[in-house]
């Protein structure tokens, strides 16, 4: 364990090391955040309403500021572009002799860059737009809690939706492409881009049984209220289900990868 723990503090200090990049990365951010923003504040200026289908501006402008503050401090990308480079320069098989899980190492090395997004990106991106732009608190407190639990559980799921798009590329002999198909799944269905409360019948059925629909909506629905008690509890267990099955598809997939690795090595 004290060696996963030193992969995770190596991730925050390797890339905090490089201040102009945290100056830049705060600030593009910030771009996307009120980007979002603008967008829902020109739908209602132009449906000239304050509340549409049941929801209010201001609770639309605090969804996207958390669905910005959710993505923002995980990167699919970052995951599955690391196994690819990996595989293509051959330090994959190293791992095959050290005494340590890769998937586990993977995970600690998000969890530091997790933890460097936080701090430097996604906190200060959040209290400046909700200063500038107000954000309403949780429903109570248990609704404030919880929206805690969920985002842990939100960067639990993508890692390893992650980690299992990346595995793929074993068989493919390349990353190239996973993570976009990854990362578009993830803004179509998550309801990152678009809440699900506005989404057309079936559809919003269908994306509310998703795996994807716990990295964004759901934590956000929680924080809103949108969810009661019971619900919260029964869709927190739903969601640690798919967790469970995403992490028993990684680790069959690295048992599988890494005799491919010893067949090709021998």
């Amino acid at each position: 364990m004290n060696a996963y723990l030193a992969f995770t503090r190596s991730a925050f200090h390797a890339q905090l090391a490089y201040r102009n990049e945290v100056w830049a990365n705060i600030f593009g951010k910030l771009v996307q955040v009120v980007a979002r923003v603008a967008i829902w504040l020109a739908v209602y200026a132009g449906a000239g309403a304050t509340v549409v289908d049941g929801v209010s501006l201001q609770q639309m402008v605090t969804y996207a500021l958390l669905g910005g503050a959710v993505m923002g401090a995980t990167r699919p990308e970052r995951v599955i572009g690391e196994i690819g480079r990996s595989l293509k320069t051959g330090d994959i098989a190293v791992w095959l002799l050290k005494p340590l899980s890769y998937p586990l190492y993977l995970f600690a090395n998000e969890c530091g860059s997790f933890f460097y997004r936080l701090a430097t990106q996604v906190i200060p991106t959040v209290v400046f737009t909700a200063l500038f732009y107000g954000m309403l608190a949780p429903e109570s407190l248990f609704h404030g809690l919880m929206f805690i639990v969920f985002w842990a559980l939100s960067f639990v799921l993508i890692f390893l939706m992650s980690a299992l798009f990346g595995l793929i590329a074993f068989w493919l002999m390349t990353s190239f492409s996973l993570d976009w198909i990854l990362g578009a799944l993830l803004h179509l269905f998550s309801g990152l881009l678009v809440p699900f409360w506005f989404f057309p019948e079936p559809l919003a059925t269908i994306a509310r049984h998703l795996p994807f629909a716990w990295v964004v909506y759901y934590p956000n629905a929680v924080y809103l209220g949108r969810l009661s008690v019971a619900d919260t509890w029964l869709h927190l267990g739903l969601g640690l289900g798919w967790a469970g099955l995403f992490l028993l598809g990684v680790l069959r997939l690295w048992r599988l990868a890494s005799r491919r690795i010893t067949v090709q090595g021998g």
